[in-house]
């Protein structure tokens, strides 16, 4: 298994995609996901499986909730980060689907990239469609990619990748980590205790390990960890001058755990063809996250 090349505009089908009447419930799926064994062995293939809804519609007070909750303006243009935050039951179900041979909770979520192509309007029916885009080993295991794509009157609108990493002994030797950089002067942000229960008030993710120190020691962190897709979205709406309205892409690398309470730093770095942002720990020492906004969609 080897990384594969992808491309963000699409997302891998299997001959019979399924079909699912409406988004799954997160409540019955986190249910599931905390039952579901791993009979994953190294070295075996992921299951070609993709799934795909029709006539999602967004709810205006969710999406307000939504922008007044991360600090995006209120109002009727759709976030970057908000279809992924509202196509999420689609990847749940992939993780939870009986065919998928590795566990569901305990997956670490290495990266994330978002490509908006076209504003569409917000009362417009949507599709999404997920599929699982490849496998490959590394030092620390099987990372897999998930793709999520959006159509509006079946025209490509939106599309999501994410890495995640399903933590197994191999025989790849270990890399030297990348040093990520920060420039510029710092925003000091207060990541108050309660951050993981109220995004997950509006985004309906009640994973235990972003609800409290007591349910997160149950999956082995001394407190909670705030919310990956919190940290990359809060990022984008301190940004939000600098996001085009449509044609250009997001990247964002998860490198360490956000616990909660905490004090961090934000930086960020406009440049020619990009804006880079981070997010450090109190002494700027050690990266959370780091990722930038570009127009150029080669890759996208």
């Amino acid at each position: 298994m080897s990384k594969p090349n992808h491309q963000y505009n699409s997302v891998d089908m299997s001959p019979a995609p399924e079909q699912l009447s409406e988004l799954p419930g997160l409540l019955g799926l986190f249910r599931k996901a905390m039952v579901k064994s791993d009979t994953f062995e190294l070295g075996q293939s992921l299951p070609f499986l993709s799934k795909y809804v029709k006539g999602v519609q967004i709810d205006q007070k969710h999406l307000l909730a939504y922008q007044k909750l991360l600090g995006f303006d209120q109002g009727k243009q759709v976030p970057p980060t908000y279809l992924s935050m509202l196509g999420f039951p689609m990847i749940l179900s992939i993780m939870t689907d009986p065919d998928f041979p590795m566990k569901a909770m305990g997956q670490v979520h290495l990266s994330n990239e978002i490509a908006v192509f076209k504003n569409f309007p917000m009362d417009q029916v949507i599709t999404f469609t997920v599929g699982i885009n490849g496998s490959w080993v590394t030092s620390k295991g099987v990372e897999w990619s998930v793709g999520l794509i959006a159509k509006a009157d079946g025209e490509l609108v939106w599309s999501s990748e994410s890495t995640m990493l399903h933590r197994c002994k191999t025989d790849v030797l270990r890399q030297a980590p990348l040093v990520v950089q920060h420039a510029g002067e710092p925003q000091v942000w207060a990541v108050d205790g309660g951050m993981g229960r109220r995004y997950a008030s509006v985004s309906g993710d009640y994973n235990p390990i972003h609800l409290s120190a007591i349910s997160a020691k149950l999956f082995g962190f001394n407190k909670a960890i705030v919310h990956g897709m919190w940290s990359k979205a809060r990022c984008l709406a301190v940004l939000k001058d600098q996001l085009p309205d449509s044609g250009y892409r997001v990247q964002a690398n998860f490198h360490r755990p956000l616990f909660l309470p905490s004090n961090v730093l934000f930086y960020s770095n406009k440049q020619s063809n990009k804006t880079s942002f981070s997010i450090f720990n109190q002494t700027g020492e050690q990266p959370h996250l780091d990722g930038f906004i570009s127009q150029d969609l080669t890759n996208a």
